[in-house]
């Protein structure tokens, strides 16, 4: 029997990124995908011309036809939520499906800022959702808006690692912190506040960045929980993948808001549960 995601993130038409990648990437890590959408776009923001349905409307709605159902879930993973009312309704979501397993990417920011329709009041709310989730993936602008620390390029992994912990004391027991660059290498760094352990899994970096990357790896992070992989294996597995995707999508000249060729590589994630 497939184990059941239910995975709360946006759809795009164009631009890989949400469950554009999600539904392909837990499939192929054999678990079984169900989609709770949360807008519905032409394409990613990322392009100049894009139309965005607003889905928070019919989120409730949803939720309650799943009830009916009866469907459980044994991961539930969110990802971009457009406003603090969907916000509010995944916490509530979250909370009536109590045996799940949670993971929040606590999308907000990149580069020190904002993305354009978020703020304080908003990220204040993401906070709820960290707080009652079991593991969250903040890059690193996300993990110090979530920490109220300055946000810098020159964090050190002490430092990186020290963020980890604060953001693990809002509740989640496990943390990873993506897309940390030092001395031209970019690293992910987990931490387990059960074990009180941490790994620092480092890739060269080639200057290369591509929408959806982030969203591949809680992908791939998602459908390794859900199926038993161990934490720091589940990283090394998620950077790899991340790695292979962006060289092999470098050779190729291409916009950064189309993301990586990460089709060419999913037999390499189906193989791992055989």
């Amino acid at each position: 029997m497939l184990k059941k995601v239910a995975a709360i993130n946006d759809m795009s038409g164009i631009g890989k990124c949400s469950l554009t990648v999600a539904i392909p990437i837990l499939s192929a890590l054999k678990t079984q995908c169900c989609p709770y959408p949360t807008a519905i776009l032409s394409s990613q923001t990322g392009y100049p011309k894009f139309t965005y349905l607003d889905f928070t409307s019919y989120m409730q709605e949803y939720n309650r036809a799943w009830k009916e159902l009866d469907v459980s879930f044994d991961t539930i993973y969110s990802g971009f939520l457009g406003s603090i009312d969907q916000i509010d309704i995944v916490r509530d979501f979250i909370k009536s499906n109590d045996n799940a397993y949670v993971i929040v990417d606590p999308v907000m920011g990149d580069g020190g800022d904002y993305y354009q329709t978020f703020n304080d009041e908003i990220c204040n709310k993401i906070k709820d959702l960290v707080k009652i989730s079991d593991l969250v993936t903040p890059n690193l602008t996300e993990a110090c808006l979530l920490t109220n620390n300055k946000y810098h390029t020159n964090y050190t992994l002490e430092e990186t690692l020290d963020l980890a912990k604060e953001i693990s004391a809002l509740g989640p027991k496990k943390v990873i912190i993506t897309g940390i660059l030092i001395d031209g290498n970019i690293i992910n760094l987990g931490y387990d506040k059960e074990n009180d352990e941490y790994l620092s899994y480092s890739l060269k970096y080639n200057n290369k960045s591509y929408s959806g990357t982030g969203d591949i790896f809680t992908s791939i992070i998602s459908g390794l929980i859900t199926n038993g992989h161990d934490f720091k294996d589940s990283i090394k597995i998620a950077s790899d993948f991340i790695f292979k995707c962006i060289e092999y999508t470098s050779k190729y000249d291409i916009d950064p808001n189309d993301g990586v060729f990460f089709e060419v590589f999913l037999n390499d994630l189906t193989s791992l549960n055989n």
